[in-house]
């Protein structure tokens, strides 16, 4: 499974930018975009912002990433015990 990921664009240089997401950075390329912008919310998928997203739509989808994660999380320490934290 795939996922791309909501970053908000916090700095660019040419056609790469620096990308956030919940304060990891990571760079990301912005070549499959027309006229990004710091500040844009933009899906990340594999190095490549994919398509610009509103604020809300990435916050929305944000959190359901985390609740999966949480729950998925959860499941595997009933299963196997606590992950071990890194």
């Amino acid at each position: 499974m795939c996922l791309a990921i909501p970053s908000r664009v916090v700095r660019i240089n040419g056609d790469m930018a620096v990308i956030d997401v919940d304060g990891v950075k990571r760079e990301a390329s912005l070549l499959l975009l027309e006229d990004p912008k710091v500040g844009d919310w933009v899906i990340v998928h594999a190095g490549f912002a994919i398509q610009t997203i509103d604020e809300v739509a990435a916050h929305e989808s944000l959190d359901i990433l985390r609740a999966t994660a949480a729950a998925v999380e959860k499941a595997e320490s009933k299963k196997n015990g606590p992950l071990p934290k890194t």
